[in-house]
């Protein structure tokens, strides 16, 4: 196995663990950001709510592994596009790690909450609040608005140099402009994103993710269009 077709199945490999660590984080997160008793449900779910940063973490560390691991491939198509994939990518990661922080802050208010007896709830609501509003958006921040960026840059470059059958990128252009349409409609506060309207503007995306992942795994880049792509770069390169 060459290294295009090494690094085609670690792309796959990290996409399906983003999708996974996502969800799971999520829903590990649900007795300290549902409910109205969320102070005391998230000190009795510690060590739930702390594996649910650990997933959303890992989470972190994948949507980075995508990052450099395309950016290789597709820096030969244009370099421009490519940085600017890594970049924003980086940037969904931090957005990410950003909210983890403010859940697990969340979780440190809530224990202490407890082990005050929980008597004087005024004192610890806003701050509560506060640290759920910084969630709230960072959760539509990264998983939305900067999703929606990084998945048609990288669509892009699939669909000109047909690195995978064009019918992937086609998907996941289309699921990029769905998930940022949706990221704008929870913005304005049009929708809620955890809503059905929510959940079928951001299936397009997840399809992709997941197909494209598969694909990867299973077929590879196109080695035949890799090849072409190295010969163009070494020819540019020549003077005349």
């Amino acid at each position: 196995m060459n290294s295009n077709q090494r690094t085609a199945k670690l792309v796959g490999v990290f996409f399906i663990v983003a999708a996974v660590t996502a969800v799971m984080g999520l829903a590990l997160y649900d007795p300290i950001l549902n409910g109205p008793d969320y102070l005391i449900h998230g000190a009795e779910h510690g060590n739930r709510i702390v594996l649910g940063a650990v997933m959303e973490l890992l989470l972190v560390v994948s949507a980075i592994g995508t990052a450099t691991t395309m950016f290789p491939i597709l820096r030969r198509y244009n370099e421009t596009i490519a940085l600017w994939h890594l970049c924003f990518r980086f940037l969904e990661a931090i957005v990410i790690t950003i909210g983890v922080v403010s859940v697990l802050s969340l979780l440190t208010l809530s224990r202490e909450f407890v082990a005050n007896g929980a008597a004087d709830g005024s004192v610890f609501q806003p701050a509560g609040t506060l640290m759920l509003a910084i969630h709230d958006w960072t959760f539509m921040l990264g998983p939305l608005f900067m999703l929606g960026i990084n998945t048609i840059m990288y669509s892009y470059i699939f669909y000109r140099t047909k690195l995978v059958p064009r019918f992937i990128p086609i998907l996941g252009m289309t699921g990029a402009v769905s998930v940022f349409v949706c990221a704008l409609l929870v913005m304005f506060g049009v929708i809620e994103q955890i809503s059905t309207w929510g959940g079928i503007l951001a299936v397009p995306v997840a399809a992709n993710e997941m197909i494209l992942a598969v694909w990867l795994i299973a077929k590879g880049f196109n080695e035949n269009v890799i090849t072409s792509l190295s010969v163009k770069k070494k020819s540019a390169m020549i003077p005349l």
